[in-house]
């Protein structure tokens, strides 16, 4: 039946559609748009106190610019270059990649950053200005991160942390000031613009493949004053560069608002980048939190980015409304911990890391712990190490498959194929059929989603055995709501019939991965 209904049907084909761009996924495209089992890096590239105390001379206040400023009136400017230098080469070290990709079974680094990082050019006239020849070199060191990161199959999501005048108002903004002075501020806005053409210049032109995204503000303040205009000039300006570059959005603290942003610009139209919320997730520091006890915030986990109901599921219904979680922990805070036995302490601080861990990857497109590295390793809640020995983070089945397993899972999914896309294209065209007798449809467009849609899942199964990226596992397409949109737009189709392509695409996912068995 399904032959017959594809013959009968697609006479109709080019009588509305675009001419089809569809090719096999990339590596580039594997990176960006698989789950992303990630770790946010530290304080390598932006300076936080608490995390790296050794890089603050005594009496020093708590930002980067508080840093670098007292380590040039103490030690000089060339003693400074070069400490700064040393922090940015020696941060992560051979044996700690290692152990990411085998170990932890990371697949991306959220890599915070500031517009000083980018050199002394962009430095001027800013509170960086006398410190900016210490950055002389920092952008080189964190292209070649990007490119270390590479040789270990892990993508970098590009997070610009610190913008000039600062998104928000604390420390991690760069400096001490207490002000989110970026909104409103048009220097402070055209130098930011000058940063993201830079970043997105680089990006494509020095052939950073595993740069999965450009994150372009981070926690920006709840209502921030032309937040939302600043983003349709950002998204603006980079697509003019790169129309293929996903860009990460700050929620601004509401999700549901940055959603319903993303979803009108993530439509079906061709030519925009895909836009991704990143949303941070923590029960640490509110009063409302402290109120309650641990096994309360375990269950509240559990009906986290409720946010999406509505805006996912279905492109040509909703548009593509996709989130990752940016940064997350596994810190509660004393007053949280008081309302339970002592005793219970280490298996509830596991609980809650597993309870994320399962949510995330039930409902986002990844997630990034907060964070990799600091001077007091292994980090207790605050860090990824540690949260990974103990089982709190818990990466997914599918990354602690051996190679073997993945190829024999994938082969045996390959050999079924057939005989699933029948009778899954038959489902399909019955239900249809019987429901709407005499209606006319296209199920022809339903077939060929689906053998997009388990392609493009044995694809990305298979990548790493494929680039011989080191680690296990095979890899899932996480980012699912925008990877249907960037084949729907590449499919060219057109027309009232385009909701049967995506169904089939997303029923030829499903049914690789229960084939397969992940």
């Amino acid at each position: 039946m399904a032959d017959e209904n594809t013959s009968q049907q697609k006479v109709s084909q080019n009588n509305h559609d675009n001419p089809q761009r569809l090719q096999a996924p990339t590596r580039q495209d594997t990176q960006r748009f698989r789950f992303h089992q990630g770790t946010n890096l530290g304080g390598c590239y932006t300076l936080e106190q608490w995390l790296t105390p050794s890089m603050y001379p005594p009496g020093c206040k708590t930002s980067e610019l508080a840093a670098v400023t007292s380590s040039i009136e103490k030690d000089g400017l060339a003693a400074t270059r070069a400490k700064w230098e040393r922090h940015w080469q020696n941060f992560v070290k051979t044996d700690d990649w290692y152990w990411l990709v085998e170990q932890a079974h990371c697949t991306t680094i959220r890599l915070p950053f500031g517009y000083f990082t980018l050199g002394p050019t962009f430095c001027e006239s800013t509170p960086f200005e006398t410190a900016s020849s210490v950055y002389t070199d920092a952008w080189k060191s964190v292209k070649s991160f990007i490119n270390t990161a590479s040789n270990y199959g892990i993508g970098v999501l590009l997070d610009f942390h610190a913008l000039p005048g600062g998104a928000n108002g604390s420390d991690h903004s760069g400096t001490n000031s207490g002000v989110a002075g970026l909104w409103g501020n048009q220097f402070n806005l055209d130098l930011t613009r000058r940063c993201l053409v830079f970043l997105a210049t680089e990006i494509k032109s020095c052939n950073l493949s595993n740069v999965v995204g450009l994150q372009f503000c981070n926690e920006a303040n709840y209502s921030a004053p032309g937040l939302y205009t600043f983003y349709d000039d950002a998204i603006a300006t980079i697509s003019r560069i790169d129309e293929n570059l996903p860009l990460y959005i700050s929620d601004g603290w509401d999700l549901s608002m940055a959603l319903s942003y993303a979803n009108s610009k993530n439509t079906r139209s061709s030519g925009a980048n895909p836009i991704i919320v990143d949303t941070h997730k923590y029960w640490a520091f509110s009063d409302a939190d402290k109120t309650k006890s641990p096994q309360q915030i375990i269950h509240e986990v559990q009906g986290q980015l409720s946010e999406l109901v509505g805006r996912e599921g279905s492109v040509c219904e909703h548009r593509a409304g996709q989130v990752v979680v940016g940064e997350y922990s596994c810190v509660l805070t004393e007053e949280s911990w008081a309302k339970a036995a002592d005793s219970d302490r280490t298996a509830l601080a596991i609980a809650f890391g597993q309870a994320q861990s399962r949510r995330w990857q039930e409902k986002a497109g990844g997630s990034f712990f907060w964070t990799w590295k600091m001077d007091w390793m292994p980090g207790g809640g605050w860090g990824f190490v540690k949260q990974s020995k103990t089982g709190a983070i818990s990466p997914p089945f599918n990354l602690l498959l051996s190679q073997i397993d993945v190829s024999a899972r994938r082969q045996s999914a390959l050999e079924q194929q057939h005989t699933r896309r029948v009778h899954t294209v038959d489902a399909h065209c019955n239900y249809w059929d019987r429901n709407c007798p005499g209606q006319y449809f296209e199920h022809w467009r339903y077939e060929s989603g689906w053998k997009v849609g388990f392609a493009d899942a044995a694809e990305f199964f298979g990548a790493r055995a494929k680039y011989r990226w080191p680690g296990t596992g095979g890899d899932k397409i996480g980012c699912l709501e925008v990877w249907c949109r960037k084949r729907i737009i590449e499919s060219g189709m057109q027309g009232p019939f385009v909701w049967e392509f995506e169904h089939g695409l997303r029923a030829g996912i499903r049914d690789f991965y229960s084939l397969a068995g992940i």
